[in-house]
């Protein structure tokens, strides 16, 4: 994408209410205002508050807003250039039940509250597989900590990647910690017992590795108190 493309998109994403964009500053400090208050002050319900972090152009926040109108989904990510497309398709759309928030996925517990976050999907992260990048590892012991800070009781975190390697270090890193694996599958498209929502919303670059006929891996689970 050229730099001029770019400079477009941010400058339209300034434009969308929907789209948040809070300063470091403001998040480190705790002067976030939307922080405890996503229900009333950014969707204007009580329905339950569903992120997808790393998300990307958006599609599964997108997706999931027409799929289940009941709930509220916001998308978190640090290329404002990338979500451009969810919250463009949000707007033209007409969804009231979604948003877009460009921070850092390491600040989620500086954005929302303690038990605010009723779900979380996390869809085709980078898997990091070099030993010295394991900190970025989106299911690291430490980004965990920052899920379950956010999540209420029982919340459910969603997995979905083509990384053999994330499925297996995610899979062996919850089971000896003692986390509570829902559901695991290493080929979801080869099982017809795997959840619909799971198969139903394909990413753009799900779309491509299924095209190469690469195995698409998904793990649900929860976090022990």
């Amino acid at each position: 994408m050229g730099s001029k493309n770019k400079r477009k998109r941010f400058k339209e994403n300034e434009t969308f209410s929907h789209v948040i964009q809070p300063s470091r500053e403001d998040l480190l400090t705790n002067d976030f205002a939307l922080k405890g208050h996503w229900h009333n002050r950014f969707f204007g319900n009580s329905g339950d508050l569903v992120l997808e972090l790393g998300c990307g152009k958006g599609e599964y926040s997108v997706a999931m807003a027409e799929m289940f109108p009941m709930k509220n989904f916001v998308g978190v990510d640090i290329k404002g250039a990338r979500f451009w497309r969810g919250a463009k398709t949000a707007q033209e759309k007409n969804l009231s039940n979604v948003g877009f928030l460009r921070t850092q996925i390491e600040l989620i517990d500086k954005a929302f509250a303690p038990g605010e976050v009723s779900e979380i999907w996390i869809t085709f992260p980078d898997p990091q597989i070099k030993y010295k990048r394991t900190k970025h590892r989106m299911t690291n012991p430490d980004f965990l900590e920052k899920y379950r800070s956010v999540l209420k009781p029982g919340g459910l975190i969603h997995l979905k990647t083509d990384s053999e390697f994330m499925h297996g270090y995610t899979l062996g890193l919850l089971q000896g910690l003692g986390h509570e694996i829902c559901y695991a599958h290493h080929h979801v498209y080869n099982n017809p017992e795997s959840p619909s929502l799971v198969t139903q919303v394909q990413t753009f670059y799900e779309k491509q590795y299924l095209a190469q006929e690469k195995p698409i891996t998904y793990i649900c689970f929860k976090l022990h108190p």
